[in-house]
């Protein structure tokens, strides 16, 4: 299955980025012949991915890597880079191929010392593979001294170094380091698309896929999460009954805890399984004794692990939350849409009567007012204000509203 295939609804961007690839290829094979390179490539050293979230610019990122990689004999014959099963495919998809480095943030940014090594190998040549490439997913989340060490090691990259960059918008992107990219710009997948990739992928039946893809509003991931995981489905469920709750002061403070409570549950599980496994991993390669007593010397390196793993599970809490706070928009969006008579189509048809409810009983400027509570609490979070002082907040706006 070719890589393009993960790109769901991303048409336009699968053909640039396969004609991106082709030229890659003749590049470094015109290199290994000796021969001179093709003239006007449509190849560059620095990509920059942009698009709203869920709509899969890191998985064009590293599709497009693993055609960057492609070693699959079918290309001597004209074929395309980029058939998602030959070794180099296979290990960059996976994220084991030695020569694509991937990068992302562990807490709310992306620190000097997180980028240190990855700009080092940036400046070496590929050890078996084609090209060096080095993902950022995260490159919104570069602080100050890690943008300015991207920015200088795109500007004078290795001749077979090739730098991915993914965030949400071009303005999230230093404008000296984007200046310096070849833009890709996704679009939002239709409901369409990402019900058909639901029933193909995950086997799901076409009424739920459906379902899942018109309540997320084309969030690939979310999507998928909500067809497979009942956890994530009963988290939705318990954000959508909040517009209810929050009538009085009392109902405030107590959904808004319960959110963060919920939040805070879902990162400790996703965060539980992957802390284990690198404390045990770390132990062991620092010859930890039988029992667990660790060499002397060794405590800082343990220190460093636990503060990485408290970054990440800060993250991970806020990413939960801000997943709550779009379901959330998406609840009053549906509401404007009752207010206004429009015939866009409703996300939450689940909970169409509370829907029409609130609808009759505001107006459409009141559910503008909660809508820019809801936003006001993402960039508090952004922010880093404590996650229940915003949530709490967001709550009273949206009962005030």
């Amino acid at each position: 299955m070719p890589v393009w295939d993960d790109l769901v609804g991303q048409d336009k961007v699968s053909a640039q980025l396969d004609a991106a690839a082709r030229d890659a290829d003749a590049l470094v094979t015109a290199a290994a012949d000796g021969t001179p390179p093709p003239e006007a490539s449509k190849m560059t050293h620095a990509w920059l991915f942009t698009g709203p979230p869920g709509a899969g610019h890191t998985t064009a990122a590293r599709a497009f890597a693993a055609a960057l990689q492609c070693v699959s004999p079918d290309r001597a014959l004209g074929g395309s880079p980029g058939c998602g099963f030959c070794d180099g495919c296979h290990t960059t998809l996976v994220g084991t191929h030695a020569d694509v480095a991937t990068v992302a943030a562990v807490g709310t940014q992306i620190l000097a010392d997180d980028m240190r090594d990855t700009v080092r190998k940036s400046f070496t040549s590929p050890a078996n593979g084609r090209w060096q490439v080095i993902l950022v997913e995260d490159a919104e989340r570069l602080n100050e001294k890690s943008a300015n060490a991207v920015l200088k090691a795109v500007e004078e990259p290795a001749p077979r170094t090739v730098w991915l960059l993914c965030a949400p918008s071009l303005d999230d992107v230093l404008p000296t380091i984007r200046s310096r990219c070849r833009h890709v710009s996704l679009l939002t997948p239709s409901a369409e698309a990402v019900a058909d990739m639901l029933v193909r992928r995950e086997g799901v039946e076409p009424e739920a896929a459906v379902a899942a893809a018109r309540a997320t509003q084309g969030h690939i991931d979310h999507a998928r999460r909500l067809v497979t995981d009942p956890r994530a489905r009963e988290r939705r469920t318990a954000v959508l009954r909040l517009p209810l709750r929050v009538e009085d002061i009392g109902g405030c403070f107590k959904a808004a805890q319960e959110l963060v409570d919920a939040a805070t549950e879902e990162s400790k599980q996703l965060a539980e399984e992957i802390d284990v496994k690198e404390t045990e991993e770390l132990k062991a390669a620092l010859g930890a004794a039988q029992g667990g007593r660790m060499p002397r010397g060794t405590a800082g390196v343990m220190k460093e692990l636990e503060d990485k793993q408290k970054r990440r599970r800060t993250r991970a809490q806020r990413d939960s939350l801000d997943l709550a706070l779009t379901d959330l928009t998406g609840f009053y969006r549906d509401v404007l849409v009752l207010q206004l008579g429009s015939r866009v189509a409703l996300a939450n048809t689940e909970v169409q009567d509370a829907l029409e409810r609130i609808a009759r009983a505001t107006t459409p400027e009141s559910t503008l007012r909660r809508i820019d509570a809801i936003a006001a609490c993402r960039e508090a979070l952004d922010r880093n204000v404590p996650p229940l002082l915003a949530v709490e907040a967001m709550t009273m706006a949206l009962r005030a509203g």
